[in-house]
């Protein structure tokens, strides 16, 4: 996928104009926090050829450029729209959209009580390790990881079935949903080693307003959004966007099945 965003058509003259599909990144486009593959890469060049096509992630651009970009391609120009923090960084053809942030939202005398609480609730818990980058700030949330956003691959591989048997994640998720009932805050839980905190109704459905506004950009009207991701259970942070009614969720268990339904479905 090495094309500019100049040499796929316009948006208005996609052969499935009216169609977009959307993506989760960690395993459904990617292995967790590592690249796309090329088969995958150019199955998504493919697809953009027929009609629109964005990911919304979690993470913030950065990561995402790693997971999806190159040294020499921007992961903007890669997919037409582009939904970081769940839409809360947002790019159009490569050019950035209107953005919100959470801490203005919340205040940053809540946001203090908010990240005190879990920095103590994860001193008082013994794990297996122990890593840094425990609360990370993003514009449009907050991402907890109990081992740290530092630990390597096999030992995320290690927390992510030490937290499936004691529910780590779960127990401090509940205990941050008895202390802070008011704050008016939603709790999502996805990938391996973390959960996301962010102000209610700004989960990946934040997005969708971003698409819905092309109507009146360029005139197409997305009547029908495929949204492909693999935590799309009651609490998985693909969940609310994958039960949403304006859209046609595709549960999927990793890229290869990803691969396996897009070719699938949209005959490439």
């Amino acid at each position: 996928m090495t094309e500019a965003t100049s040499v796929y058509p316009s948006l208005e003259d996609r052969p499935m104009k009216n169609t977009i599909v959307l993506f989760d990144v960690d395993e459904t486009l990617t292995p967790a926090r590592r690249h796309a593959s090329p088969e995958m890469l150019e199955l998504l060049s493919r697809l953009r050829h027929k009609c629109a096509i964005g990911y919304v992630g979690g993470s913030n651009l950065v990561k995402q450029q790693e997971q999806l970009g190159s040294a020499t391609m921007d992961v903007t120009t890669m997919f037409d729209f582009c939904f970081s923090e769940n839409g809360l960084t947002a790019f159009r053809l490569g050019k950035p959209l209107a953005t919100n942030n959470f801490i203005q939202w919340l205040g940053e005398d809540k946001y203090q009580t908010l990240v005190d609480f879990i920095l103590k609730f994860i001193a008082n818990t013994k794990l297996p390790r122990k890593r840094g980058t425990f609360v990370e700030f993003r514009n449009g949330m907050v991402n907890v990881s109990p081992v740290g956003r530092a630990a390597s691959t096999d030992e995320r591989a290690e927390f992510e079935a030490f937290d499936k048997i004691h529910n780590i994640r779960k127990t401090l998720v509940e205990a941050l949903r008895k202390e802070f009932p008011d704050y008016g805050l939603t709790y999502s839980i996805g990938g391996q080693i973390s959960f996301d905190v962010f102000p209610t109704g700004w989960d990946k459905t934040y997005c969708l307003q971003h698409v819905e506004a092309e109507k009146g950009i360029s005139g197409v009207d997305y009547k029908t959004i495929h949204f492909f991701g693999d935590k799309t259970c009651v609490g998985g942070n693909d969940y609310e966007i994958y039960e949403d009614p304006r859209t046609i969720g595709h549960a999927v268990t990793g890229p290869d099945d990803t691969i396996k339904q897009m070719k699938k479905l949209f005959d490439l």
